[in-house]
């Protein structure tokens, strides 16, 4: 099932642009194939106001959030995961004024091994001030956000939902741009699936992505997305009745379109699910579990 994405053409980097009543959006200048046109950090409220992703290091990008919160105060700073593109500039936004972070915790571990590291890396310096959990509130002035933990992109990812808005601040576990990448170890396919079924149940009327645009059909999207993913087991499924035991022999079938230097990042992806399918009882792992493993139908 093709997925419905959103695009965006360009962005002005550093700059600050209402994209709702409520919400501000400055996008860092680190585009990647990972990234699209960069960390899109997001600021809640007004006088007394949230930043949710501070994203990565990069001065100038902590400058232009100082910029556009001058005059105000920021009293919160929301990080939806510990990837290096989302939380380590809060280290620097600390130094510069008082706010405590929020967050899941620390980054995960993860129950396989880890393999090659393919996507933005993960920022294992980063602890939140206060650790929240699914169903806590988080309230400032004018505003309230619901924590909805969405494990599967990493174990300690949480979205956002802006309750005054509808709106859910769905960091890396859905995005209008591009599919998710799940990578062992800590993430998890799994818990993927049964994150993005719990996000059908909300009633949210839009989703903002750290990376690209809103997403105004969330609930759609969601489905596609679920639809795209049960494609991706059927045709692993089909790999392995063909007789292909390893990951290497199924990511140029399955990925053929895909540019080969993104055959790595697609590599996770089918690891990703082989542990799903393995963990549904649709396939058997010959060898210990891992990425250059042998994997074989189960009838």
């Amino acid at each position: 099932m093709a997925i419905p994405f959103h695009y965006e053409e360009k962005v002005d980097y550093g700059a600050v642009r209402w994209v709702s009543p409520m919400i501000r959006r400055v996008v860092a200048a680190n585009p990647s194939a990972f990234t699209y046109h960069g960390t899109g950090t997001y600021i809640i409220g007004s006088g007394s106001v949230a930043v949710v992703d501070p994203g990565p290091d990069l001065p100038d990008h902590v400058d232009a959030i100082v910029a556009a919160t001058r005059g105000e105060r920021i009293t919160h700073i929301l990080v939806t995961h510990t990837h290096v593109d989302h939380s380590p500039a809060t280290r620097a936004l600390k130094a510069r004024l008082e706010a405590p972070s929020f967050g899941y915790g620390p980054h995960g571990r993860g129950r396989f091994e880890s393999g090659e590291e393919v996507e933005e890396g993960a920022d294992r310096d980063f602890a939140p001030d206060v650790e929240v959990r699914d169903g806590d509130v988080v309230r400032g002035e004018g505003w309230s956000v619901e924590c909805v933990h969405t494990p599967g992109h990493t174990s300690n990812h949480i979205c956002y939902r802006l309750r005054e808005e509808g709106a859910l601040f769905s960091g890396d576990h859905v995005m209008g741009w591009s599919t998710t990448i799940v990578s062992p170890p800590d993430g998890d396919m799994g818990d993927y699936m049964r994150s993005l079924e719990r996000l059908l149940a909300g009633e949210d009327e839009r989703f903002w992505p750290t990376h690209g645009p809103s997403i105004p059909d969330p609930r759609a999207f969601v489905r596609a997305c679920l639809a795209h993913r049960r494609q991706r087991f059927d045709e692993i499924s089909r790999c392995l009745s063909k007789g292909m035991e390893r990951v290497e022999e199924m990511v140029p079938v399955i990925y053929r379109e895909l540019p080969r230097a993104m055959h790595p990042a697609a590599a996770r992806q089918v690891f990703a699910a082989l542990l799903y399918l393995v963990e549904e009882g649709r396939a058997a792992c010959v060898d210990a579990l891992g990425v250059g493993a042998r994997y074989r139908p189960v009838a």
